[in-house]
């Protein structure tokens, strides 16, 4: 059993005093275990991993299994830790512009919508911060841990929380507008989906197995899609959360679920026009005309957006818990529990470059631009490296 799974069982018995209960794997001996994670083996390097910038934020994520990711407009990044500390950087140095410590223990984040910035806390408040100066503009307190990024949309703002609730704030002054309660199972994954907010309809994965859009003002369902079914006679085996981050283009909706599958769906009337098996927590990414989803196995794999199938796997990387892969430049990232960094064509799957980034491991979403790629490693170490080909 990888390392983060046996940790996550350490969570059972506390989280099922709120009524539900955390579990990502099953005791075994790591000697016989076939899910141990695999020893890397040397690759051919054919790129340069330039760092530019390394900034400390913080405790990072902290004790809890958390995902805080970054977020980033042209110029600022926005980054924030489980402890309350929330910086603003300038991208192109990691100067920090500005600094703040919030009197709470963060567990989701950071939203971003123009001037302002949405973290969510381990009691379950929402925070709204200016994104110049990092004033505290309003905290609405919610129940159940915020473990994804709120997302705000000019009118309303929007946050999951691990309790099987999605909620609508009023964007101004944080005041609750209405409220949906989704049919959470006996056992989950530790961990939400991050909802997309866009044209005031709101896209969020459940840990049912459901993606749904709802309407952002209102929170009436407008409709749903199962991605994945329960099967199997054990609640373990049941388990079909969609976890991660969902990616939205062109009309089209892609999200994985664990156990289950990735689909595509057409968010014009909730029609799924393909899908393929898959069992992943981490979500999914676009590029190159693929969709990218990496494995619980390990396994990373490309899909064509197209729905003709598989364009590549890359199976190197056995139950490294890898995080979301995140395209830059030509190459597709991923980051284990080892805090290892994988550079991968986006053309066939070959490895072609690795660094190490943070000893503690980096499960957070990356984020990039061009060929600039930002790593939040798990213990508050954000770096920016360069991406470059060698000829």
């Amino acid at each position: 059993m990888s390392p983060v799974y046996r940790f996550t069982l350490v969570f059972l018995a506390a989280v099922a005093l709120a009524g539900c209960s955390t579990v990502s794997g099953w005791f075994a001996d790591d000697d016989d275990d076939p899910t141990a994670p695999v020893e890397l083996t040397d690759i051919e390097e054919k790129v340069t991993i330039r760092k530019l910038w390394s900034v400390g934020v913080g405790d990072g994520q902290g004790e809890g299994l958390y995902r805080i990711t970054p977020a980033m407009t042209d110029d600022s990044l926005y980054a924030a830790s489980s402890d309350g500390r929330v910086l603003a950087l300038s991208r192109e140095r990691g100067k920090t512009l500005w600094k703040t410590d919030l009197d709470t223990d963060l567990s989701g984040g950071v939203g971003l919508h123009e001037d302002s910035l949405f973290l969510g806390s381990s009691e379950g408040a929402v925070l709204r911060l200016d994104a110049q100066s990092g004033e505290l503009l309003w905290s609405t307190q919610l129940r159940g841990e915020v473990l994804a990024p709120p997302q705000g949309g000019g009118r309303v703002v929007v946050a999951q929380t691990y309790d099987g609730k999605l909620q609508g704030l009023d964007y101004d002054s944080g005041e609750l507008l209405w409220t949906y309660d989704s049919n959470v199972p006996v056992l989950t994954v530790r961990g939400t989906s991050t909802p997309i907010l866009l044209d005031n309809v709101v896209y969020a994965g459940f840990a049912n197995g459901r993606v749904m859009a709802l309407d952002a003002r209102s929170g009436a369902v407008n409709w749903e899609i199962r991605v994945a079914i329960s099967q199997g006679r054990s609640e373990i085996e049941r388990i079909v959360d969609v976890d991660g981050s969902m990616a939205l283009s062109a009309g089209e909706l892609y999200a994985a679920s664990y156990q289950g599958r990735v689909v595509a769906i057409d968010v014009r009337g909730g029609r799924k026009l393909w899908q393929q098996d898959v069992s992943s927590v981490s979500g999914v990414s676009l590029g190159f005309g693929n969709v990218y989803v990496a494995d619980e196995d390990g396994t990373v794999f490309a899909y064509q957006r197209t729905g003709a199938g598989l364009r590549w796997s890359q199976g190197a990387l056995g139950y490294r818990e890898l995080s979301r892969p995140t395209p830059v430049s030509s190459y597709v990232a991923v980051a284990d529990f080892e805090g290892y960094l994988h550079i991968i064509s986006q053309v066939d799957g070959e490895i072609v470059g690795r660094v190490r980034v943070d000893g503690d491991g980096a499960r957070a979403d990356m984020l990039s631009d061009g060929n600039v790629l930002y790593v939040f490693g798990n213990s508050g170490k954000l770096v920016a490296y360069e991406i470059t080909g060698r000829t």
